[in-house]
C-alpha cells in the first residue's frame, strides 16, 4: 500500500470516527508521492493532492516543507510547469512557509543571476523575518561581494519593512462576548489535561474546549454576529489562571480567532479574551504569542456605603456591584486609538493596559515572535550596512528612578537585559528584552514546543542558553500506547536541538521521568538567572522563574532571548517562631491567608514577583514556596537566601549535575558541565564577597509588603476549593484556607504525597511517621489509598541508600518497577500505599485520577474542577490541599485527624529547618547598580 493510500485511509478513519478534516502533512515521503500525482495530469488523485500540496502541508522545517520548497523553487525557474500553480503563486506559496527551507529557496532565487527571478524573489525576501545564522550570513557575504539585490534587501531589513508595511491594527473592534465560565477559569477548561495526548494535532485537540455545545454556541454567536469577534469572559473571575498553554489560546483562536494564513491549517491568530479580574499573567503571554487582546473589564467593582467604606458580608467578603452587563451575546465596542471599552456610545472601562506600544506591536505583527524576530534582523541589516537601527518600534520603555534602589527582580533583569540605551538602572514598568539562562520544556507541552521550533524554521539551540532540560513527569504515571507514541519521538527531537532529555533516544542511560521543575531547580546555578519553562510551576529558589506557554519555551530555546515588562514586586518577611508540630506547607498556606486579611481580601500577589526573605532554608525546601505562588496568581516568586545557604543550595546543585553527567546525560557541547563551572564561578564571587547572595537593596520600592506572623500558625492549614460555595465564582480560587479543625473528622477517600510540591523531606517525613505510628500501634495500615509520587531518582536513591526507602518499601502494597512499567491507568484504588515512579501522577490528571466524587486529601498544587477528581452523579469531587503530615495521617485513619492525633504522629520529627531571618536581609545600594548591559 502506498503512503498516499495510507493517508486516504486515515482521512476516513477521522471523518468517520473523529468528524476531522485531513490531518496536515508533516512527512517528505508522502509529499513526494504527492507532488508525483500532481505532475501526473491524468492522475486520478491529482486534484486533492493539489490541496493538499497547497492547503495541508506544514510550514516551517518539516520534511515535507523543505520538499515543498524544492517543488517551489523549481517551479519558479520554470523547471517545473504546474498549470494551476504559476510562478507568481509559487512564491507567494513561499512565502507563507515561515522560514528555513522556504528562506533558503527564496535566497538561492533572489541571489540569482536571472534578474527576472531574483527581483520579485527579493520582494518575497523582504516580507520573511524568520532568518538564522546560516541565512543572514549568506546575505551578508553576497552585499560584501557587491550583489544589489543584496544591498536593497538588507535596506529594507534596516527599515523594518516586513513590519511597517503590515496593515495596522483597526481603530474599532467589535466584539461579542460569550462568558466560558463564572469565576476564575482555568486552562484545563480551556485546554483539559486529560486531553494533553492530543495538543500537536489541532483540530483534534481544538474538540476539548469547554463542551461541544459551548463550541456550537461560540459558531453561532459568531454567525449571528458577523461584524464582530466572538470574547470568551471570565464572568467575576480571572481568565486563564493556573497554566500558560499555547494550546488553549490555540483552541480559543480556532473557535473565536482568524486564520493565520489561508496555506497553513488549523493556525489562528488573534483571539480576544477577557475577564472581570484581567487575564492571568502567564496567560497573558500566550495570549501576546497569537497577536491577541487580553481585557480586564473590570465590570464588577466592590460596593461602598456612604462613608465610603467597602461593605463586606458575613465571611467578611466585600460585596460586589454590577457595574455593566458582559452577558452572553453583548456587543462591545474596543477603541483601540482611544484605548477605551464602548457600549454603544457609553464608554465602560479603560482597557489602556492592554493596548501599549509593545502589545499593538504584537497585534500588527501577528504576534509576538515576528516582533522578536523582526528586532533582530533589524538590528542585524543595521550593523551590516554600517547605520544605526532606525526607530522603527515603540523604543523601549525605560523607567529608571533617582535614588531608588532595586528589588531583587529589578536586579536580575538589570543585570540580563539586552540593547539597553540607559545608562542609569531600570526600574518596575521598564519594558526589555532580557537574555535566558536556563530553559525547560516538559512532556504535555512539548510536542507542541516542537511544533513551533519547526515552524519558526528553528533547528539548533541558541548558544546563549547555559541549560536546556526536555522532561518526562507529566506521562510518567502511565506508559500508556499514547505515551509510547509521542514521547520517544519528542525526545529525539529535542537531543537533536541540543537540549538535555529525560529519555536516551539512543538508549544509553535510563529513562528518568523526574519533575521539570526539581530539575531546572538543580540546574539552574546562579541566583541572578533567567528561567523559561512550560508549566506554570516554573518557580525555581534561585534566580527568577517564569511558567511559559510552549511557544515561548520556542522562542527561548531559538535565540535565548525573552521580552517583557520589569514587573512589580510584593515583599514578604517572617516575624515570630514555628511551632515544633508546623510543616513548612503550613507556613505557605498561612501567608496566603493572612495576605488576603492584611490587605482586605486583595489578592495584591496577582501579577507581581513575590520576592520572599527565606533566609536559612535550601533551595530544595525554599521550591515548596516559590512553586505554590503560581496559585496565587503570582508572576513569579524570588528567594532571598544568606550567602551561607546560597553556596549549599549550589553544592547540591552540582552534586545532582554531576550524578546526570555520570549517567551519560551530557549532550556533545557538553551543557552539564557548563552549569558545573558556571555554578563554581558563583561559589567563588559569593565567597570571595565580590559578589554575595542576591539581595534587593533597602531603598527599593514594592507594590506592598507582607509580614506573616509565625506564631498564629498553630494547626496544619487547608487550602479548600470549597466546591459547594453558594456563590459559583469562589469556588476553586486557591482563597480559602482554613485550620485543620474546621473539618472536625471529615472523612477523605484517597490521600496523596507528590509532584513538584515535595522534596527529600517529605519522603524522610513519611518513612519517620511510619516508624512512630509502627511503634505506637505494633503495625500501619491504611483506611484509605495513599498515593507516594517521589519528585526525581536522585531523592529514591539517596533514600535507598539512607536506608528510609526500605520502609516506604514494607508498607507499600505497590512498588513502581520500571522494567515493567503501568501500561494503563488506575480506576480504582485499595486501601494501601503506592509507590509510583517519579512524576507529577494525580496533579496531572491526564493518566492517573481519584474516582470520581472522591475528596481527596493531598500535597499537589491544583485545585481545578476535574484536575485531580471528577465529579460523581452523587457528588462534587474536591482536592484540599495540605502538608505531608497531615496528608499521611488522613491516609491511616481515613478522615481528618484531631490535634492530639496529629501531634502524637509527628512527634519526635524535625518537618523543617525554616527560621525566619533575625533582621531584614535588604542590603545598602551600590553606588555602581548590578548592571551589565548586552548591547546585542
Amino acid at each position: 500500500m502506498s503512503l498516499y493510500s495510507e493517508y486516504l485511509a486515515e482521512i476516513e478513519t477521522r471523518k468517520t470516527e473523529l468528524g476531522l478534516n485531513p490531518k496536515p502533512i508533516d512527512s517528505a515521503d508522502l509529499l513526494s508521492e504527492i507532488i508525483a500525482q500532481i505532475k501526473d495530469t491524468g492522475n486520478e488523485h491529482r486534484e486533492d493532492s493539489l490541496k493538499f500540496f497547497i492547503y495541508n502541508t506544514l510550514p516551517g522545517t518539516t520534511s515535507a516543507a523543505v520538499v515543498k520548497a524544492k517543488f517551489l523553487k523549481e517551479i519558479v525557474l520554470g523547471e517545473e510547469s504546474v498549470e494551476e500553480i504559476t510562478p507568481e503563486f509559487a512564491l507567494e506559496l513561499l512565502s507563507h512557509m515561515k522560514g528555513g527551507p522556504s528562506v533558503e529557496a527564496l535566497l538561492d532565487l533572489a541571489l540569482s543571476d536571472d534578474d527576472a527571478v531574483a527581483k520579485p524573489a527579493a520582494e518575497v525576501v523582504k516580507t520573511q523575518v524568520y532568518l538564522y545564522e546560516a541565512d543572514t550570513e549568506r546575505l551578508e557575504a553576497s552585499y560584501k561581494a557587491g550583489n544589489a539585490i543584496a544591498k536593497e534587501i538588507l535596506e529594507s531589513y534596516a527599515k523594518a519593512e516586513f513590519f511597517t508595511k503590515l496593515p495596522d491594527v483597526p481603530e474599532k473592534i467589535n466584539v461579542v462576548t460569550y462568558v466560558a465560565a463564572e469565576g476564575d477559569i482555568s486552562t484545563d477548561l480551556l485546554s483539559p489535561g486529560n486531553q494533553a495526548h492530543s495538543r500537536a494535532d489541532r483540530e483534534l485537540h481544538g474538540k476539548c474546549m469547554i463542551t461541544p455545545e459551548a463550541q456550537q454556541d461560540i459558531v453561532e454567536l459568531g454567525k449571528k454576529h458577523p461584524d464582530a469577534k466572538v470574547m470568551l469572559v471570565a464572568e467575576k473571575g480571572t481568565m486563564g489562571v493556573g497554566s500558560s498553554r499555547m494550546s488553549g489560546v490555540n483552541n480559543v483562536a480556532l473557535w473565536a480567532g482568524e486564520p493565520a494564513s489561508p496555506y497553513i491549517p488549523f493556525v489562528n491568530k488573534a483571539p480576544v479574551v477577557a475577564g472581570t479580574n484581567g487575564i492571568a499573567p502567564i496567560f497573558l503571554t500566550t495570549v501576546d504569542v497569537t497577536g491577541g487582546i487580553g481585557l480586564d473589564l473590570k465590570n464588577w467593582v466592590k460596593k461602598t456605603d456612604e462613608n465610603g467604606e467597602v461593605v463586606r458580608d458575613a465571611n467578611g467578603d466585600p460585596v460586589l456591584e454590577e457595574a455593566y452587563s458582559v452577558a452572553t451575546g453583548t456587543v462591545l465596542t474596543i477603541d483601540t486609538k482611544a484605548k477605551k471599552l464602548f457600549k454603544g456610545d457609553e464608554e465602560v472601562a479603560d482597557v489602556s493596559g492592554s493596548f501599549t506600544p509593545q502589545k499593538m506591536e504584537f497585534m500588527k505583527a501577528g504576534g509576538s515572535y515576528a516582533v522578536t524576530f523582526g528586532k533582530q534582523l533589524q538590528t542585524f541589516a543595521a550593523k551590516t550596512l554600517g547605520i544605526d537601527v532606525p526607530q522603527v518600534y515603540a523604543p523601549s520603555k525605560e523607567v529608571s528612578n533617582e535614588g531608588q534602589g532595586l528589588t531583587a527582580v529589578e536586579k536580575i533583569f538589570n543585570r540580563n537585559a539586552v540593547g539597553v540605551k540607559s545608562e542609569t538602572p531600570l526600574h518596575a514598568g521598564s519594558d526589555v528584552r532580557v537574555k535566558v539562562n536556563i530553559v525547560g520544556s516538559q512532556d504535555t507541552t512539548g510536542p507542541m514546543t516542537c511544533q513551533e521550533l519547526e515552524s519558526m524554521a528553528a533547528s539548533t539551540i541558541s548558544p546563549l542558553v547555559d541549560g536546556a532540560y526536555q522532561s518526562g513527569c507529566h506521562t510518567a504515571s502511565v506508559w500508556d500506547k499514547k505515551a509510547q507514541a509521542n514521547i520517544p519521538k519528542l525526545m529525539s527531537f529535542m537531543n537533536n536541538f541540543g537540549v538535555i532529555t529525560a529519555r536516551d533516544p539512543k538508549g544509553v542511560y535510563h529513562a528518568m521521568t523526574d519533575v521539570i521543575h526539581k530539575v531546572l531547580n538543580d540546574i539552574t546555578v546562579d541566583d541572578r538567572a533567567i528561567i523559561i519553562g512550560g508549566d506554570s510551576h516554573t518557580r525555581m529558589s534561585k534566580g527568577v522563574a517564569f511558567g511559559a506557554d510552549s511557544g515561548t519555551v520556542a522562542v527561548a530555546l531559538a535565540t535565548g532571548e525573552a521580552a517583557m515588562p520589569i514587573p512589580e514586586s510584593v515583599k514578604v518577611t517572617f516575624k515570630g517562631e514555628m511551632k515544633s508540630h508546623m510543616d513548612f506547607r503550613d507556613v505557605v498556606h498561612a501567608t496566603q491567608a493572612q495576605m488576603l486579611k492584611q490587605f482586605g481580601g486583595e489578592n495584591v500577589f496577582q501579577g507581581r514577583v513575590i520576592e520572599v526573605q527565606i533566609g536559612t532554608l535550601l533551595a530544595d525546601q525554599a521550591f515548596t514556596f516559590t512553586d505554590w505562588t503560581a496559585e496565587m496568581k503570582a508572576k513569579a516568586s524570588i528567594c532571598i537566601s544568606n550567602d551561607e545557604t546560597m553556596i549549599a543550595s549550589l553544592e547540591l546543585a552540582k552534586t545532582r549535575i554531576k550524578i546526570m553527567i555520570d549517567k551519560g546525560m551530557d549532550n556533545d557541547a557538553n551543557m552539564l558541565q557548563g552549569l558545573i563551572d558556571l555554578a563554581d564561578k558563583r561559589i567563588a564571587e559569593i565567597k570571595s564577597g565580590e559578589e554575595p547572595a542576591l539581595a534587593p537593596d533597602d531603598n527599593a520600592k514594592y507594590y506592598a509588603e507582607v509580614v506573616v506572623d509565625l506564631d498564629q500558625i498553630a494547626e496544619p492549614m487547608i487550602a479548600d476549593p470549597d466546591v459547594n460555595n453558594d456563590d459559583v465564582s469562589k469556588r476553586y480560587t486557591h482563597d480559602v484556607i482554613r485550620p485543620v479543625s474546621y473539618y472536625d473528622g471529615k472523612a477523605v477517600d484517597l490521600a496523596f504525597v507528590g509532584s513538584c510540591m515535595v522534596h527529600k523531606g517529605d519522603m524522610q517525613i513519611i518513612a519517620q511517621m511510619l516508624r512512630n505510628l509502627e511503634k505506637q500501634n505494633g503495625s500501619v495500615s491504611f483506611n484509605v489509598p495513599l498515593v507516594v509520587a517521589p519528585p526525581t531518582y536522585n531523592i529514591v536513591d539517596e533514600l535507598k541508600a539512607e536506608g528510609d526507602w526500605e520502609i516506604l518499601a514494607k508498607y507499600a502494597g505497590f512498588e513502581f518497577d520500571d522494567a515493567k512499567p503501568k501500561e494503563s491507568a488506575r480506576t480504582k484504588y485499595d486501601n494501601i500505599m503506592y509507590l509510583e515512579r517519579p512524576g507529577c501522577n494525580l496533579c496531572m490528571g491526564n493518566q492517573e485520577k481519584a474516582e470520581p466524587g472522591d475528596t481527596v486529601i493531598a500535597t499537589s498544587t491544583r485545585l481545578f474542577q476535574g484536575r485531580v477528581v471528577a465529579d460523581s452523579e452523587e457528588k462534587k469531587g474536591e482536592s484540599l490541599l495540605g502538608s505531608t503530615p497531615l496528608v499521611v495521617l488522613s491516609a491511616v485513619l481515613g478522615r481528618f485527624p484531631t490535634m492530639d492525633e496529629y501531634k502524637a504522629a509527628v512527634e519526635g520529627i524535625n518537618l523543617t529547618d525554616f527560621a525566619p531571618p533575625s533582621e531584614d536581609m535588604a542590603v545598602a545600594p551600590k553606588f555602581t547598580p548590578d548592571v551589565a548591559v548586552q548591547n546585542v
